[in-house]
């Protein structure tokens, strides 16, 4: 049976994300205009959190596939965190009124701060090879 990797998992979610991202956003455009000023404002950053984390994580993955540093791979899985519970819980919360969920949101935030600490720390740490070492 054949298996499939982490990373690939991570590039699936790039896509769907990203996708989502664009459709949200076109939404947010024109439709989401009748909602009201504070709702709109914590969706857009909502979406501009995920949207950059996406292309973060991306970056990450490629990163791996060129590195295979495993600190990488835990940073895409923390951004993936990330876009989950800090955009997910903004976007449940204002398009639902779950007020409730609103605190997965911080978990979210420090899910990001971690992800960009490992990708920084793994990018010093590729310095000291060649590229594809």
């Amino acid at each position: 049976m054949k298996t499939i990797s982490v990373a690939k998992l991570l590039m699936i979610f790039v896509g769907i994300s990203g996708c989502f991202s664009v459709l949200f956003g076109a939404w947010l455009a024109h439709g989401g205009q009748a909602l009201p000023l504070a709702s709109q404002e914590r969706l857009m950053t909502a979406l501009t959190y995920q949207f950059f984390h996406t292309l973060a994580l991306m970056l990450t993955i490629i990163l791996y596939k060129l590195h295979a540093k495993p600190m990488l791979l835990a940073g895409g899985i923390l951004f993936v965190f990330g876009i989950m519970f800090f955009s997910g819980s903004l976007y449940i919360k204002t398009l639902f009124d779950v007020l409730s969920i609103g605190k997965l949101a911080p978990f979210g935030g420090l899910s990001f701060a971690l992800a960009w600490l490992l990708v920084g720390f793994a990018g010093t740490k590729m310095f000291d090879q060649k590229l594809g070492e």
